[in-house]
């Protein structure tokens, strides 16, 4: 399969602590590929340094071939790589629906000179926005608390609507920041069915880091694990939990049930 994510030989160090160690991983086009290991294996920094919150200290980042490694977070987001957080952040003072229809860019209600010489053009693009916000949140479930404060909704319909914001715009790649955590179980089985109708209907790529393993059996395959900044090994999750190696560096040398 074709790679829409590249990393190539990259390092990041803070101080003297070398955290990621000439690390090298692909996530195939129309894949959803998991990323797992102990804690400080690095997965939060080569995370940070993919959606654009890092700088790599040498070696290149690519997204769909396009050496991306120089540019900003908010460039990334322009060219289609999206991210969600492991901790919501949402508007907390703006309804859920608000909440997506402040992604898409580029939007004229923004231009001063619009919102006054061309109020029918301001009106007509945010009457399109409202029409496209209201199918994803109906998408994702959340049409019943459309307009509730974001600020009041539960963790698990945080990040649904988190995860709703990602369809309010052209996205190439979405990085899912352990997107399992705080969310009950119910919820849970939401969000997994929502992204594997993303990945299945639409064509999503996802990377994935979580710690919850049922959710990487579920929907991961392939599934990276990093150790000490690099690579460890590549797999199916059974592959994973079988290999004498993940099970000492990642469940410490216990089941890997």
């Amino acid at each position: 399969m074709t790679p829409l994510i590249e990393v190539e030989n990259v390092n990041k160090a803070f101080g003297g602590l070398k955290v990621i160690n000439d690390c090298s991983i692909q996530v195939a086009k129309g894949s959803v590929t998991g990323m797992i290991g102990p804690n400080g294996a690095g997965k939060s920094t080569l995370f940070n340094l993919i959606a654009g919150a890092l700088t790599p200290d040498s070696g290149q980042i690519r997204l769909a071939g396009e050496d991306i490694s120089a540019l900003s977070a908010d460039q990334r987001f322009h060219k289609g790589l999206l991210r969600t957080f492991q901790i919501a952040h949402e508007f907390s003072h703006m309804s859920a629906l608000e909440n997506l229809m402040m992604v898409p860019p580029g939007q004229p209600g923004e231009n001063l000179f619009a919102t006054w010489f061309k109020p029918g053009v301001v009106r007509a693009h945010e009457a399109r926005v409202k029409r496209r916000a209201l199918d994803v949140i109906d998408f994702v479930g959340l049409y019943h608390v459309r307009n509730e404060l974001a600020g009041n909704l539960s963790g698990g319909q945080k990040k649904l609507l988190e995860l709703g914001r990602t369809m309010m715009t052209d996205a190439k790649v979405v990085l899912l920041d352990e997107i399992a955590a705080g969310v009950n179980r119910t919820l849970l089985g939401d969000l997994i069915g929502n992204i594997e109708r993303l990945n299945r209907e639409m064509g999503y790529t996802f990377l994935v880091i979580e710690h919850d393993m049922e959710m990487i059996a579920r929907l991961c395959d392939p599934v990276i694990v990093l150790a000490q900044g690099s690579v460890m090994m590549e797999g199916s999750i059974e592959d994973v939990q079988s290999n004498p190696e993940v099970i000492e560096a990642y469940f410490g040398g216990g089941s890997a049930a």
